[in-house]
């Protein structure tokens, strides 16, 4: 069991590191180096990029080892598009079927994240409050999902947030939007609270549009 959760431990903090900007777009990482950052063995280090390879988080090429993805636009507006269609299905599915639990556990996320954003705004963009930032805003934003029925959902809004994270990241670590992003999670979290399904909707979709370089599919703005 000590060795499962720490390897849990590696794969956590390895995961952390490739989505918040840590590696630049496309670098190698190579697991004699990296292995030396936990004291682990190569080989448990290239087992830990390979099962971040498995989520997209990084490439892995035979002979050419393992790399950060590059900076792409379009997967950054596929990633995007794919993130409204689960958060939307999800809340909807939550609003209908979550209890005053699930709204008092949206709520704490929800204070979380707006006292995270706040600091945010007169505090260095450092590698650490990178990480918290992250960690608050994915919590927000799966407690939205996370009373809504379905496991494959919420496990799939998982890997797409991180995809997305990472994608974000690599480009723009400004915080000059930060103000907008707190007014804009304020207004998903009232909208979810009122139990207003479509308005819930409307504003996830303005909260993700910045990231679209092309106008959203009818079918990324239908909800069942």
């Amino acid at each position: 069991m000590g060795k499962l959760l720490s390897d849990q431990n590696l794969f956590e903090q390895m995961r952390a590191r490739v989505v918040n900007g840590e590696f630049a777009p496309g670098q190698r990482l190579k697991a004699e180096q990296l292995k030396a950052d936990y004291g682990v063995s190569a080989s448990t280090m290239r087992e830990m990029l390979f099962r971040l390879s498995t989520f997209g988080l990084v490439d892995f090429q035979e002979q050419r080892g393992f790399r950060l993805p590059e900076h792409s636009a379009d997967l950054l507006h596929d990633l995007t598009q794919f993130r409204i269609l689960l958060e939307c299905q999800g809340t909807c599915l939550s609003i209908r079927l979550g209890d005053l639990e699930w709204e008092a556990r949206l709520s704490a996320a929800h204070h979380k994240l707006s006292h995270i954003e706040s600091r945010l705004c007169v505090e260095d963009l450092s590698p650490e409050f990178l990480a918290l930032w992250t960690g608050a805003e994915l919590e927000f934003h799966q407690t939205l999902i996370d009373d809504c029925g379905s496991d494959t959902l919420k496990q799939t809004h998982g890997v797409i947030y991180q995809r997305f994270r990472q994608q974000m990241i690599a480009t723009d670590k400004r915080v000059d939007y930060v103000p907008e992003n707190i007014k804009e999670h304020q207004g998903i979290l009232d909208a979810a609270l009122n139990k207003d399904e479509d308005l819930t909707c409307n504003r996830i979709r303005e909260h993700l549009s910045r990231n679209l370089i092309r106008p959203l599919t009818k079918k990324a703005q239908v909800i069942v």
